[in-house]
This record gives structure tokens, sequence and C-alpha cells, in this order.
């Protein structure tokens, strides 16, 4: 059974992390934010306020793994915050497969003719809010 509530999607990267955001009913998600990965001491609690400051109750955490599946340093990378979340939040977090959500991303924005500056400020929160959308789809058709 869903929760009812805005879900926090995190699109985790070395250099940035891009954030998204549903609606209440869970239904839409929309490109929220980009922040910094650094200082990565303090990326949870930086996560874990925007989560609290748009009132999330699931958090949704991008798993990157290997075009065959395989989980590299990054999946790892990213199974670690997703631990770290759950634990500091108490909130439920989810991993979810994000193969390809940044290509997506990207031929999105090139499509909407988003010159190369601005797609690089907006293609990690688009990708989050892929992943996100993705989460949301799934959830309601299990419904």
């Amino acid at each position: 059974m869903a929760l009812a509530g805005r879900v926090l999607a995190i699109d985790p990267g070395s250099k940035r992390v891009g954030v998204a955001l549903s609606d209440p009913g869970g239904v839409l998600a929309t490109p929220l934010l980009t922040l910094p990965a650094e200082p990565a001491a303090t990326l949870v609690d930086r996560l874990l306020a925007v989560a609290a400051s748009h009132q999330a109750v699931e958090l949704v955490v991008g798993l990157p793994r290997r075009l065959d599946g395989s989980s590299g340093p990054a999946a790892h990378t990213a199974s670690r915050l997703a631990a770290d979340l759950r634990a500091q939040s108490g909130l439920p977090v989810k991993l979810v497969d994000e193969r390809l959500t940044s290509v997506i991303a990207e031929r999105a924005l090139l499509a909407n003719g988003r010159k190369r500056d601005r797609r690089k400020d907006l293609s990690d929160r688009v990708a989050a809010a892929v992943i996100l959308q993705g989460h949301l789809d799934s959830r309601r058709r299990q419904e």
C-alpha cells in the first residue's frame, strides 16, 4: 500500500545530487533542485532538511547499476546514502534502478532547446524526476 504524501527522489552523483519531488497525491514528479555532492559529510543532513521542508513521507534513491545490471562503486555509494538516510530519518527509503535516466534527461533537455550550460544545471534534477516518475508509476500499477 502506498503512503499518502510527497515523495522525494535523489539522483546521487560525485559532483552534484539531483532532487525531485512528487505532488501530495504521489502522481506527478517535478524536478526540484540540485545540491553539491561535497562536502559528503553533510549531504545526508542537507537532503533530510529538504525532505522535511517539503513534508516528504518517503525517499527514493537512484541506484546507478551498470548496463549489465551489476553494481560498481557508484551503486555502493548510493546504497550507503540510502542506508544513512533511512537510519537518520526513520522514513521509508527505496533504492530504484536508475540506468539510462541521465540519458533520458539530457535528451529531453536537448529536445526543449536548452543551452549546454543550462542543461548541465538542470540535468541532475530532471534525472531525479525521471527516477521518481518511474517509481510513482510502478507503485500505482501495483495498487
